[in-house]
């Protein structure tokens, strides 16, 4: 028994020193291309997730709506709360994304107002009061289902004359992202005032 485990132990050796002498044998770019990162390693060591840079796949969520005329308020907020990198994540996210006419609805100076430094978290309560932890697709839809947001507001999906609303935002579209799904809505999805 003891000499077998001494002649696989001795083969076991003999593979590894064949293996280190045949990557000695590298030339010196590539040994170091192994070490050196890549522009991608690089880009999210330095920022965070929504840096690296990726042309091939499906864009995520904050990409769907940045790449939307109808969403650039809704993207400046997202930046102005600093949630870029979080909604860039894997998720899986469903946002309803109010359009700029959405934003345009509310009171004069209350988007101004969010948007400053000083009012970011409560900027994120909001747009977090927007996004669901899954992929919540139209056929999962229910009529009078509640949905507890991320933020911890409570929203109610219904349908009228044929369509989805969230609360009574309108739901215009739906748009597949890579991390989850964008439900464009006509509306900001606040809570209701405390009495």
């Amino acid at each position: 028994m003891k000499k077998k485990i001494f002649v696989l132990a001795f083969a076991y050796a003999s593979a590894c020193i064949a293996l280190t002498s045949c990557n000695s044998n590298k030339t010196t770019d590539e040994s170091t291309a192994a070490t050196e990162p890549t522009a991608a390693t690089e880009a999210a060591a330095s920022g965070g997730q929504s840096t690296v840079k990726d042309d091939v796949s499906k864009p995520n969520v904050v990409g769907v709506a940045a790449s939307s005329k109808d969403h650039t308020t809704l993207v400046a907020a997202v930046k102005a709360a600093e949630l870029v990198d979080a909604l860039s994540n894997n998720g899986p996210f469903t946002v309803f994304a109010p359009t700029n006419a959405a934003f345009d609805k509310l009171p004069k100076g209350t988007l101004d107002e969010l948007l400053k430094p000083e009012n970011k978290s409560k900027l994120q309560d909001i747009l977090y009061d927007h996004v669901w932890v899954g992929v919540m697709k139209e056929e999962m839809m229910q009529d009078g289902k509640k949905v507890t947001m991320f933020g911890g507001n409570v929203i109610t999906l219904h349908k009228k004359d044929g369509k989805w609303m969230a609360d009574d935002a309108n739901i215009l579209a739906s748009i597949p992202a890579a991390n989850g799904i964008i439900h464009v809505v006509d509306g900001v999805l606040l809570r209701a005032p405390k009495k």
